[in-house]
């Protein structure tokens, strides 16, 4: 199966989880047909530190965005986006994920940088653990 094809259902998966979500008296403020910008998504879950920052945008691009790997400049990019302030140093707030299994390097890289992606551990933890 080809990335983006697994990307794509990724993304249909999200969709149904938000969908069943709402049905079942989930968040009512996310209109259905229309995005959800990366702010939304971040005042939509319980953060603590920046490093789960990291990873929820990182979730954000991979299951909004469709991204199949990510890299700083795609990050940094998801930060400004929601008007965040920047980490300081965000490949240590990556590499503290990694440490922890919630995101893997990617096999290739991207941009002639080093690209992440979630691991499945990481999904269930910003679904489950970050979640309101």
């Amino acid at each position: 199966m080809s990335e983006s094809m697994e990307a794509r259902i990724r993304e249909l998966e999200a969709r149904v989880a938000a969908l069943e979500m709402r049905l079942e008296g989930g968040n009512p403020t996310i209109a259905i047909g229309k995005r959800q910008s990366a702010k939304e998504f971040l005042l939509l879950r319980r953060i603590s530190s920046e490093t789960q920052k990291v990873l929820a945008l990182a979730y954000f691009l991979e299951k909004h965005e469709a991204l199949a790997s990510l890299n700083v400049q795609d990050l940094e990019s998801a930060f400004r986006s929601a008007r965040e302030k920047l980490p300081k140093n965000m490949n240590d707030a990556v590499n503290k994920n990694v440490a922890r299994g919630l995101l893997m390097e990617a096999r290739e890289k991207k941009d002639s940088k080093k690209a992440w992606h979630l691991t499945a551990t990481g999904e269930r933890f910003v679904e489950e653990q970050l979640a309101q």
